[in-house]
């Protein structure tokens, strides 16, 4: 079962609206912009920049009505990704450096502070085997957040996070 979004150009779901159960890579082909959006069912990854890049929000069932004072996006939503529901195990391992080098822990469950629970320096790359997780430049699950569906992360700097440290790790259930 796909999700359900329908984003709007103006806040408070005004003007015109596009909906959607796949990812879109460039949301100008259907808005000039947009601004606020709702979550009918399932789960969904936004980005500020066309394809799936830049800042990322994860958003689960509900209502945005002006997502930009929420989230602390710089513009609109540019793409967006269909999280899929996942019901098996969830397997992930972090890696203090690039190209999985340094100390490497794996994890089935959500962490809440990767740095104070394994006592790594940094967490720069990982290999996700199953499910899907989200990734926080904070602990407590707060800050900056990266998508991480199942493949081989080998660099968050060429990522586009050059600097960024992640500090808690989540993984995203099908009680989105």
């Amino acid at each position: 079962m796909h999700g359900k979004i329908t984003f709007y150009e103006d806040k408070n779901f005004q003007g015109r609206s596009y909906e959607t159960s796949s990812d879109c890579s460039d949301m100008a082909s259907h808005l000039s912009r947009c601004h606020s959006c709702k979550v009918e069912s399932g789960c969904f990854m936004v980005y500020d920049r066309t394809n799936y890049m830049g800042n990322q929000y994860f958003m689960k069932r509900g209502e945005y009505s002006d997502y930009q004072r929420m989230m602390g996006f710089g513009d609109c939503i540019r793409s967006c990704r269909n999280i899929p529901m996942h019901k098996g195990s969830y397997k992930v391992r972090i890696y203090e450096r690039e190209n999985f080098g340094g100390q490497m822990n794996e994890l089935n469950d959500d962490c809440d502070n990767i740095q104070d629970r394994y006592r790594m320096s940094d967490c720069q790359s990982c290999n996700v085997m199953d499910g899907h997780w989200l990734m926080y430049e904070q602990p407590q699950y707060r800050g900056k957040q990266m998508y991480m569906r199942p493949g081989e992360y080998r660099s968050f700097r060429d990522m586009g996070y050059d600097g960024m440290r992640f500090s808690s790790i989540r993984r995203i259930t099908d009680s989105c």
